[in-house]
C-alpha cells in the first residue's frame, strides 16, 4: 500500500480518501501477491506484469476498471449492485454501498483468466 500513499494523500476530502483507501486495502489483503502500481495517475493491481484491476476517482464516484472481458462476465451482477457501467468500467457513487464481494470476484476472475498472459492488456 506504500505505493498508493501519495495518491491517497492528494484526495482532499477525508471521507473520499478513506473510502478509496478501504477499497484498495481490501483488494491488497484479499490478493496479497498482486503488485500495487500507479499508472496514468491511477492506482491499479497487476499480476505477473499484466493488468488485473484499476481504480480512479471523479467528483461523483469511484470508477472501477477491470477490462471489457470482465465487464461482460459480471455485467448483470454490476447492474444488480446498482452501479452504472460502460463497456470498460463501472461507477460506485460516493453514496453507494461498496459491494466488496463483487470486487473480489472480479479480481479473482481476472487473475485466473489472465494466468498465461504476457501482455499488460488483453
Amino acid at each position: 500500500m506504500q505505493k498508493f500513499s501519495s495518491y491517497l494523500a492528494a484526495i482532499d476530502d477525508p471521507d473520499k480518501r478513506a473510502r478509496m483507501e478501504g477499497i484498495l486495502s481490501f483488494i491488497k489483503h484479499s490478493f496479497p501477491r498482486l503488485k500495487t502500481e500507479i499508472r496514468w495517475n491511477q492506482p491499479m493491481f497487476t499480476d505477473h506484469e499484466t493488468f488485473i484491476i484499476g481504480f480512479s476517482i471523479a467528483k461523483g464516484h469511484i470508477a472501477v476498471a477491470p477490462e471489457e472481458a470482465a465487464m461482460q462476465v459480471f455485467e448483470k451482477e454490476i447492474e444488480q449492485a446498482g452501479y452504472s457501467q460502460t463497456k470498460m468500467l463501472f461507477r460506485i457513487k460516493w453514496t453507494d454501498e461498496v459491494d466488496y464481494n463483487l470486487l473480489r470476484k472480479i479480481a479473482a476472475y481476472n487473475i485466473e483468466d489472465k494466468k498465461g498472459m504476457t501482455k499488460f492488456w488483453r
